[in-house]
């Protein structure tokens, strides 16, 4: 599932970038709210440089930030076109990674998808198998954190379908709802802590907040979705 659902989100991302080139190309130079030091041409660069970095065997555990402004720094004078030009070559590698190795690469593919939707005003794919599944993975993410602080379980509902997860078991000391897509970009950072309180349900956000803040500081601002 995990090789099927990484194509066809990249498939999804270059036709997206492909699209966005030929109607409004300054557009990919704007800033992705998601991720503000990225221009849409820098973090499709980082999606690229990802993958042909982990083809190469060149993955830490913690993605730091020395490793992404590599790729980045190394993809600046390439154009959008180049740049899918360059995916797109090393593609059928990367779906036979994700088959025989490992599902990683698809969880930063469907994030940053989203992110790039985000910022170029162009939503979509928010109820795929794929996104179910690194939100599922995400989620289970959270739960460690969670669980290492010594707090009650986190419990996150589905509103809009028949999701619910939780961190382990006995009463919980938070439970946040909302729809499957915001409880996705709720585990992955996307999400303010305003946004996140009006997803409660019971219990104080307060102590889980820096656990559902494992990719990065939450954004002050509601992103444009």
């Amino acid at each position: 599932m995990a090789a099927r659902e990484w194509r066809a989100g990249h498939e999804r991302v270059c036709a997206l970038v492909e699209q966005v080139a030929a109607e409004r190309p300054d557009d990919l130079e704007l800033p992705v709210p998601a991720t503000p030091d990225w221009s849409a041409r820098q973090l499709l660069a980082h999606m690229v440089g990802l993958g042909v970095d982990v083809l190469d065997g060149d993955e830490p555990d913690d993605h730091n930030e020395s490793w992404t402004r590599a790729q980045v720094a190394a993809r600046a004078t390439s154009s959008a076109a180049d740049l899918v030009a360059e995916w797109r070559a090393v593609a059928d590698q990367l779906e036979t990674y994700l088959r025989e190795q490992s599902p990683r690469p698809l969880g930063d593919l469907l994030i940053h998808e989203q992110d790039l939707r985000s910022g170029l005003g162009v939503p979509g794919a928010r109820a795929t198998d794929g996104l179910a599944a690194v939100r599922a993975t995400m989620a289970d993410r959270v739960g460690v954190a969670v669980r290492g602080a010594g707090l009650a379980p986190l419990v996150l509902e589905q509103a809009d379908g028949p999701w619910r997860w939780t961190s382990g078991p006995g009463e919980p000391g938070l439970v946040l709802g909302a729809s499957g897509f915001d409880l996705f970009r709720a585990v992955t950072s996307r999400r303010t802590a305003a946004q996140l309180h009006d997803y409660r349900v019971d219990g104080d956000l307060e102590p889980y907040l820096p656990h559902l803040a494992l990719l990065g500081p939450l954004p002050t601002d509601a992103l444009p979705e």
